[in-house]
């Protein structure tokens, strides 16, 4: 009896296993797994914005809320359901206008019942661009007759717009249309001689206009006004001295610093001459 009481009793405990939790499912997972896709996307939007200029994130935007209908460089597939093009260089669709080319020519142009007779508009337009060729041809082709010449056409800039064809002359670092007194210097004698032929081959009337930079030196007055003025009438008394009707002449005007080409006011490339044979206007 005391062997057996040196023995340690032995414990038994039984541990009680309570039913009803079951399993709860994957739930969690869809929802963290949504969690981190948004983390994701949300640090990808933030280094985007880091990582781009302004005129990229303006493309991003744009191609992800596009403002317009259709691309210009989409249209209608050759496949089952895939439509027509409305773009005349593929097809030749009975109605619609438009063209893939920005300033599409009179063989790419959409046909179709676009609205305009064509006796107008367009014809006044045709009629100004064949102007605009024969003053191109009158003033380019003396190119090739002296160094001089040569020379001054390197100062003339031309551009179409709304009001009519622009001859633009520009002053240069090694070669200026008027000295330091305002004088005109002999490449400005000789612009004016090409202008005054090519003016003869058209009936276009004419505008002058004078533009100069801004003086670094801040005066009292501003003489800006003046000069461009001045220069401007400079300008269109040189043009009926080499034989150009005065009444060929629609306006004179002086634009000061005002109506720049170069954001640096100062530049050189802002002092220059506009001369615009202008659009006639239809009766």
């Amino acid at each position: 009896m005391s062997a057996d009481g040196n023995v340690a009793p032995v414990i038994i405990k039984r541990k009680k296993v309570v039913g009803g939790d079951g399993h709860h499912g994957g739930a969690w997972k869809v929802a963290y797994a949504d969690f981190v896709t948004a983390m994701m996307a949300f640090f990808l939007l933030m280094w985007l914005l880091n990582a781009t200029t302004e005129k990229q994130r303006k493309g991003l935007a744009d191609y992800f809320a596009p403002t317009i209908p259709i691309n210009r460089v989409s249209g209608g597939g050759s496949g089952a359901f895939g439509g027509d093009s409305v773009f005349s260089e593929e097809t030749l669709p009975q109605n619609g206008t438009g063209a893939s080319n920005k300033h599409p020519t009179n063989g790419d142009k959409a046909r179709g019942d676009t609205g305009i007779d064509p006796s107008g508009e367009n014809a006044g337009d045709t009629a100004f661009e064949a102007q605009a060729n024969t003053i191109k041809e009158a003033l380019y082709g003396r190119g090739g007759e002296s160094m001089v010449a040569e020379n001054a056409l390197r100062h003339v800039v031309m551009k179409t717009t709304d009001e009519g064809l622009v001859l633009e002359l520009f002053e240069l670092p090694d070669s200026r249309l008027f000295d330091a007194f305002g004088n005109p210097t002999e490449v400005l004698a000789v612009l004016a001689d090409a202008l005054a032929e090519a003016a003869r081959t058209v009936d276009n009337p004419l505008a002058i206009e004078g533009h100069v930079p801004t003086s670094p030196i801040v005066l009292r007055r501003n003489l800006a006004w003046d000069r461009s003025v001045q220069r401007a009438q400079l300008f269109r008394n040189m043009l009926e001295f080499e034989g150009l009707p005065p009444g060929d002449v629609a306006r004179v005007t002086g634009h000061a610093d005002r109506d720049r080409v170069d954001d640096n006011p100062l530049a050189l490339r802002n002092s220059r001459l506009e001369v615009i044979f202008l659009r006639q206007q239809s009766p």
